[in-house]
């Protein structure tokens, strides 16, 4: 077996990590409210692993995480994942979840229809929520019916997905925002 590696990184948003076992990731770690924290979750989640630094394939992915914290749209669905080691269900609502752009939502109930088990909605908040690589599987782009954001477990909880949609100007809602309804005329000026 191949040697697992770590590395903590500073982003706009805090220190995340990520794990990988040769050319692929196994695990990715949004920010826990330290250092000293987030090296325990990392212990805890890959005790084998060592810290190494970011090179080739993992410096191009920090380079994109941190330009996706920053606000820029950013597709990290290309990233090599160990992805064949998650349970078949947990695997289809992960290649789902790849397939959400930046910046656009799904609900629980939608994410259960397209891997063919409606009526699994509950079941695909399980699998989200334990997902090995939250941001590049972005499970914070999976919402709860009625645009209410669901569970999230990263450190910070729903705070911490809804941190996240915002930098990426997600519309949570089919509901217009405020001024959404408003006439063309006399909508204030988008920022």
């Amino acid at each position: 077996m191949a040697t697992q590696h770590f590395l903590l990184f500073e982003t706009a948003i805090g220190i995340c990590a990520l794990v990988w076992e040769g050319e692929r990731f196994i695990g990715a770690q949004l920010p826990e409210r330290d250092e000293a924290a987030a090296r325990k979750r990392l212990e805890r989640r890959f005790p084998e692993a060592e810290e190494a630094e970011a090179q080739g394939f993992v410096a191009d992915t920090v380079a994109g995480i941190r330009a996706l914290f920053e606000g820029e749209k950013r597709d990290l669905s290309h990233l090599p994942l160990a992805i064949e080691r998650t349970p078949d269900f947990n695997r289809r609502v992960y290649e789902v979840a790849l397939s959400i752009p930046h910046g656009e939502t799904l609900t629980y109930g939608e994410v259960a229809q397209r891997i063919g088990e409606p009526g699994a909605a509950r079941a695909v908040g399980v699998a989200l929520g334990q997902n090995p690589w939250p941001i590049i599987v972005p499970c914070h782009r999976v919402l709860a019916a009625g645009g209410k954001t669901g569970g999230f477990s990263a450190d910070g909880g729903v705070e911490t997905k809804l941190r996240i949609l915002t930098i990426e100007k997600a519309q949570t809602s089919a509901e217009p925002g405020l001024f959404e309804a408003l006439p063309l005329a006399a909508r204030p000026p988008r920022s």
